[in-house]
């Protein structure tokens, strides 16, 4: 009896753990950070229906029972680079493209154009190009819950055409549909190894980064035409409360934050500051609603909007910004 319970305790403990990463690659706006963020069960990467919304590569960390994966959310791939920033996110896309073990292909529910092809090219290395025998690549057709289900049998037979992915995904990211599924069959695709993030942190990108990113979503939500793009958020100042130890609810007391968003020019600073400051009060106001609860303290919070002319075009301004 000792003898068949000691094997038990070591059948537990040798039980086998899985973990790696997993790259979403697709074009602006397919759903890519939406998606993880269904899949996180938490907002870690800004969603905005403006294209090209994320700039650097956000990870998020999944852990289950046996497994864990670490995905990297990518800017978008497209073909017209017109700055050194465009320039910029296309090495984080491809970059993330490397060195991971499974590449979640994303696209829209329609037959696969011209960009869909180019960067299933840039993926696999070309027609006559395939990936590593490491690297499983799964074809995610998102936003499913906008078309008739007799219509994706064309769209997955046209994709099957033109490379043969280890697995296909119909899901939508935003009603969660399907995503369950493909959660599941993930960790078949791992190799056997150790957990590299403690079981409940979900990303690994630091609050500071954070607070910046939602100050520009807010931006991007309020704003028009070139202005969304052409914007840049500088956290200038993080001052919090030393030793008091929060309250019982967790809160950790006033957290004080100054911040600048760069624009490229003159006319761009008025539109986001607007009439009287009325708009930069109301981007300042949802932006520190959004990090209170992000950070679990009350947040007290100044932005100033400043001119950096033609940064995205200046590989100095871009390092600079943190891209």
């Amino acid at each position: 009896m000792e003898e068949k319970e000691k094997n038990e305790g070591e059948n537990k403990e040798t039980k086998t753990f899985r973990s790696g990463y997993v790259s979403i690659i697709g074009r602006p706006n397919a759903g890519k950070s939406t998606l993880l963020n269904t899949i996180l069960g938490q907002k870690v990467s800004i969603v905005t229906k403006k294209p090209q919304t994320t700039r650097n590569r956000i990870i998020g960390i999944k852990t289950l029972e046996g497994a864990q994966i670490v995905f990297m959310d990518t800017p978008g791939i497209h073909k017209k680079l017109h700055t050194k920033l465009d320039e910029a996110m296309m090495r984080e896309a491809r970059d993330a493209m490397r060195e991971v073990d499974v590449i979640l292909f994303m696209v829209e529910p329609k037959f696969p154009g011209e960009a869909e092809k180019d960067i299933l090219d840039l993926i696999t290395g070309g027609k006559k190009g395939r990936l590593s025998k490491k690297i499983s690549l799964f074809l995610v057709i998102n936003k499913v819950d906008t078309v008739r289900k007799s219509k994706l049998l064309p769209v997955i037979q046209a994709y099957a055409e033109l490379y043969p992915f280890a697995e296909v995904f119909p899901i939508s990211a935003l009603t969660g549909d399907g995503v369950d599924v493909l959660l599941g069959r993930l960790p078949a695709y791992l190799p056997e190894g150790p957990m590299y993030y403690p079981e409940d942190l979900v990303t690994d990108q630091l609050e500071r980064f954070m607070v910046s990113e939602i100050i520009r979503e807010k931006v991007m939500e309020a704003t028009f035409e070139e202005v969304p793009h052409a914007v840049a958020v500088e956290i200038t100042r993080w001052e919090e409360p030393q030793g008091e130890g929060g309250s019982a609810s967790g809160a950790r007391g006033l957290v004080r934050i100054n911040a600048d968003i760069w624009v490229e020019r003159d006319s761009q600073k008025g539109i986001i500051i607007g009439k009287s400051g009325r708009m930069l009060k109301e981007i300042g106001q949802a932006a520190r609603l959004e990090a209170e609860k992000l950070l679990n303290a009350r947040v007290f919070l100044e932005i100033w909007v400043k001119l950096k002319k033609d940064w995205r075009s200046d590989t100095k301004s871009i390092s600079e910004l943190g891209f």
